[in-house]
């Protein structure tokens, strides 16, 4: 049967967002025929992504509780109920074979919904630390897709299958070499190549961190591509020169990965599973400002297999200088963290996750 018709549900970030977009892309690659429906919450940016991607998507009037009170949190109850009334909706009017939740409030009710009425439903939960929504919603999917070792504190062990996170498949397929992916940024290609990932809106610490040392970064005769957000681009564009390109956004990441000695990025779970791909040897600061600090054990999750290393923004200040020399100096040091994070990458995470799907396609 080729004619399915799957609901995936996730989003508010885009590590919720891509790995969504990834799964639905191998689907359809497999089944041509097949329907698909994004479900998200209203006013988060998977209401623009997911049609810029090609496909539909309904939007739930639904958000986090807050760590004080707020009207959002009075609110909370009412949303709640509403998105419920709507998903249930939704589900019996598109009839899902298999309901795909990638994490995000908006997964929650939709979930909720699909596994009462008999539904397969798979989740895929992309950090070390699982999300609130996908712990609440572990007791009713049939199987759960994860990218690091020892989620079994999270979730029920027998459901669980380490399949990785999904990343584009460009950088699965990357075949460009270093030379052509630095000319391609204008550099030189006989300077060591410092690679700076603050997301697509970019991270405010990251950014002043690498305005204020630059002249640093000179003394090693370094070149940057700084990735500073589009955000910020204007505050930071003054910088773009000869020796360091400053970006709004990267829509070559295959050739800034090829292109890269070194990596300094903040620890979600779609850079970090990345990052293993393109085996280079990265510093992680992580965001503190993330729900249950999840970037910060997404990183301590590879220093603690020595494929990475970690300076939380509380102490940038004091020791990112030495930090870096130290990197920088030592090439067996380097090779060691490449060599490291290469051995934890999952490149064919996507496939493995819809092989999941298929295989409760079968059993219902």
């Amino acid at each position: 049967m080729g004619n399915y018709r799957f609901i995936l549900s996730g989003g508010g970030t885009g590590g919720h967002i891509y790995p969504a977009i990834a799964i639905a892309n191998e689907l359809k690659e497999r089944y041509p025929e097949a329907e698909f429906l994004f479900v998200g919450a209203k006013d988060r940016m998977e209401m623009e992504k997911v049609p810029q991607a090609g496909y539909k998507i309904e939007g739930l009037w639904i958000s986090g509780l807050q760590r004080k009170l707020t009207l959002k949190n009075i609110m909370f109850p009412i949303k709640l109920i509403s998105s419920l009334i709507k998903a249930r909706n939704i589900v019996a009017k598109f009839k899902p074979h298999a309901v795909i939740g990638t994490g995000g409030f908006a997964s929650g009710p939709l979930l909720k919904v699909a596994s009462q009425k008999g539904i397969p439903c798979i989740l895929q939960e992309q950090n070390s630390f699982a999300g609130i929504t996908n712990k609440l919603l572990s007791k009713k999917a049939q199987t759960i897709c994860v990218a690091y070792d020892g989620m079994e504190v999270f979730f029920p062990a027998d459901k669980i299958v380490k399949t990785g996170n999904p990343v584009r498949s460009d950088l699965v397929e990357n075949r460009s070499v270093a030379k052509e992916a630095v000319e391609f940024f204008g550099l030189d290609v006989n300077k060591t190549t410092l690679l700076v990932l603050g997301g697509s809106l970019g991270a405010r610490r990251i950014n002043q961190l690498i305005e204020q040392k630059l002249e640093f970064f000179e003394t090693f005769d370094l070149q940057v591509i700084w990735q500073c957000g589009k955000l910020y681009y204007e505050s930071y564009k003054k910088y773009d020169s000869n020796k360091i390109k400053v970006l709004p956004f990267l829509d070559r990441m295959d050739y800034a990965y090829s292109a890269a000695d070194i990596i300094i990025s903040r620890a979600g779970a779609g850079s970090v599973s990345e990052l293993c791909i393109a085996g280079k040897p990265a510093i992680f600061i992580p965001s503190p400002n993330v729900a249950e600090d999840h970037q910060t054990k997404n990183a301590e999750a590879l220093v603690k297999e020595n494929a990475a290393l970690m300076i939380k923004e509380k102490d940038l200040e004091n020791e990112f200088e030495p930090f870096f020399s130290d990197v920088y100096i030592s090439k067996s040091k380097q090779e060691e963290l490449a060599n490291n994070i290469k051995r934890l990458a999952l490149p064919r995470a996507t496939k493995h996750i819809v092989d999941q799907i298929e295989k409760l396609l079968k059993a219902s």
